[in-house]
């Protein structure tokens, strides 16, 4: 065990020096693949679009026919999305629709709105295009050869679109982590097994299950529920047991602590090996990683905020560093802090704010860590380094729930 307070920055290197891939890989369905993580770099056998083509719907020319606004030119074809026309005769236009292939000839495109059709088939162009004026290049969002997506990427609706468009309707990636996650303590009860008003003295619903869940699975983990485990030894060891070998984590929420009823340190260790931390964070000091054989283990403050926090902080990176992604580290922005903090903790601090009307990020109430009203209320949390005190005014560093819970 660490008696000295151990830096966010040192754990979590720690931890993702830990982190492998999990053995084996799956071909997905394109469509199926939304949150994944690709294994495998996306090259292009193809360049996008594949050839000229017009960013408008109007009329392609060759821009030395017209010399002046009001220039005649006879139609000599019509060319829609997906045909190929003919090569331009020069002296004439070609009726053209937006994504269609651009004549052979043809060099720029008139939208529609500078033109007029006359009766006679004719079109009076009534601006002086420029040679390229709404024409896309072929080979302008993607050329043949290039990397579009490396491995590593999780990916999204945008990156599903980009794999689709270079003809990708599988793609392998990483096989989803298995996590099995349990509660420690006699105090929890779970929602809707005892009415409010018959909880029994001491008592408190579990929380906490339902937001790690919940992360998890945004994380694309495959999460089996193992329930609350009742405060004794036995409990707990027959609990990590039946868990690990199936499962590449094992994730607990309390019974982290050195008290005679936390039961995770022993039975952990009975079973394996096990390294407590006090993390340099406020809140979220006790953290517990492990291993049994192969299966990590990660034990989680009970208090409801320190369990978010410290799951946003290191269970999040972990997760995503064992599915291959190799940039796990929130991308804080600079805001303004409409608020005062006259004195930092000798801890880093993340304290909840949300933004407000003027743009500027307004503290929660209350920063203890009992409250996860203010995660629920919260945007996110300002990442204050130990000792700092912040004035109305400053800029702080923001990381956003909406990053850290996607």
């Amino acid at each position: 065990m660490r008696d000295s307070l151990t830096s966010l920055d040192s754990a979590l290197a720690s931890l993702l020096a830990q982190a492998r891939l999990p053995a084996g890989s799956e071909q997905v369905s394109t469509f199926d693949a939304d949150g994944r993580v690709l294994l495998a770099q996306a090259v292009s056998p193809l360049q996008v679009p594949p050839h000229d083509n017009s960013a408008m719907d109007g009329y392609a020319v060759r821009s030395g026919d017209v010399h002046a606004a009001g220039t005649l030119l006879p139609v000599s074809q019509r060319i829609a999305a997906g045909q190929m026309g003919e090569p331009l005769v020069p002296g004439t236009a070609a009726r053209i629709f937006t994504g269609a292939p651009l004549p052979a000839g043809a060099d720029a495109v008139v939208m529609q709105e500078d033109c007029e059709l006359l009766a006679d088939g004719s079109v009076r162009v009534n601006a002086v295009p420029k040679a390229g004026q709404w024409v896309r290049r072929a080979g302008d969002d993607i050329v043949r050869g290039a990397v579009v997506l490396e491995a590593g990427t999780r990916l999204t609706p945008a990156e599903l679109g980009l794999a689709a468009s270079i003809g990708l309707a599988q793609l392998e990636v990483a096989r989803r982590p298995r996590v099995a996650l349990f509660s420690t303590g006699d105090e929890l009860v779970m929602p809707g097994s005892v009415r409010p008003e018959e909880m029994p003295p001491g008592a408190i619903y579990n929380s906490n299950r339902f937001f790690l869940r919940a992360m998890l699975q945004r994380l694309g983990c495959e999460v089996t529920d193992l329930g609350i485990v009742p405060d004794q030894r036995e409990a707990t060891v027959a609990a990590l047991r039946d868990a690990a070998g199936a499962h590449d984590l094992i994730l607990t929420s309390g019974g982290v602590s050195v008290g005679e009823e936390d039961h995770i340190k022993p039975a952990v260790e009975q079973l394996g090996q096990l390294d407590l931390w006090k993390i340099a964070i406020k809140p979220g000091k006790p953290f517990a990683y492990g291993r049994l054989g192969e299966t990590h283990f990660m034990g989680l403050p009970g208090n409801p905020v320190s369990s978010f926090v410290t799951f946003v902080l290191l269970v999040r990176p972990f997760v995503l560093r064992l599915q291959g992604v190799a940039d796990v580290a929130p991308r804080g922005i600079a805001a303004r802090a409409d608020f005062d903090w006259p004195r930092g903790d000798r801890r880093r601090e993340f304290l909840r704010v949300r933004y407000n009307d003027s743009g500027g990020l307004e503290l929660f109430r209350n920063q203890t860590s009992n409250l996860l009203t203010s995660a629920a209320w919260g945007d996110g949390v300002v990442d204050n380094a130990p000792g700092n005190a912040i004035a109305r005014g400053d800029t702080v560093r923001f990381l956003s729930f909406a990053e850290l819970l996607a």
